[in-house]
């Protein structure tokens, strides 16, 4: 089992700033998020790719989070339709009618069209999350968050919280194993009432060594008088070079061709049928 946070690679993209990343990162999702232009959105996917592959990120990390992000889609996909089958018309102002399955539910281009606008904007996103995700040391990242104007504290808050991840994946695996030696079977061999059952034996430790932990940081913080000032220093923060002022410049760029495209298209959406 990989566990799924940061690891310390030596690529461009883990040399950038985090303050740069996490900027590029808000940019180009507040980006994404204000415009249905193809165009634009499939721009923004090939950086957010590119970003990627530069990462070297293996598929074995996110493989999981992949599985959970294509399901959630397919559901989010088939809701879209079930609830609002017509909504690509009403918006795109035609009709090209492909099939009709009843009276209510009937395919169209348009319809189609919308949805893959819709899910162009969560392929647009999500590469470049993953990369500051695991790209980012959780202590850098506070201090991005604090850099950009966030308070330290939530900015330490967020950073526990991240750093956290992986160790609550540790103990899942150390309490997996030892349940399993005491003959618990959770693999896909036992039944399905058997697999949950045996996933509760390991969610109740889990959940108490969890609140234990968080018990002892927070006395260890509170003894070191943390929160006590309205200023700290970073002992993880860095100074800019040459590629994040790059990454800071494509960030402006996608804020600005993204109102570009609205101005354009006179609206939000981008409509290839008239």
């Amino acid at each position: 089992m990989t566990s799924f946070g940061y690891i310390p690679r030596k690529t461009i993209v883990d040399e950038m700033s985090g303050a740069s990343k996490i900027f590029l990162t808000l940019a180009m999702s507040i980006s994404a998020m204000i415009t249905f232009d193809t165009r634009f959105l499939l721009l923004v996917i090939a950086v957010s790719i590119s970003l990627f592959i530069m990462a070297k990120i293996s598929f074995k990390e996110i493989k999981a989070i992949l599985v959970f992000i294509f399901v959630f889609l397919l559901i989010n996909n088939i809701a879209i339709f079930l609830f609002a089958p017509e909504q690509g018309v009403l918006i795109y102002g035609t009709r090209n009618e492909l099939l009709r399955i009843s009276e209510r539910y009937t395919i169209t281009v348009q319809q189609l069209y919308y949805q893959m606008n819709v899910t162009l904007k969560y392929f647009s996103i999500v590469p470049i999350a993953l990369v500051f995700f695991l790209t980012t040391d959780p202590a850098e990242f506070a201090w991005s968050l604090n850099t950009l104007g966030v308070s330290y504290k939530i900015a330490y808050a967020v950073s526990l919280a991240l750093r956290y991840i992986p160790e609550v994946q540790r103990n899942y695996r150390d309490i997996s194993q030892a349940q399993q030696a005491r003959g618990v079977d959770i693999s896909k061999k036992a039944p399905i009432k058997a697999r949950l059952k045996g996933v509760l034996t390991i969610l109740f430790p889990l959940v108490f060594s969890s609140l234990d932990r968080i018990e002892q940081i927070s006395n260890a913080m509170e003894m070191r008088g943390f929160g006590r000032e309205k200023k700290r220093t970073w002992y993880s923060g860095r100074s800019f070079i040459s590629y994040d002022y790059i990454v800071a410049v494509i960030a402006i760029l996608c804020i600005g061709l993204s109102v570009y495209t609205i101005v354009l298209n006179n609206g939000r959406f981008y409509n290839p049928f008239i």
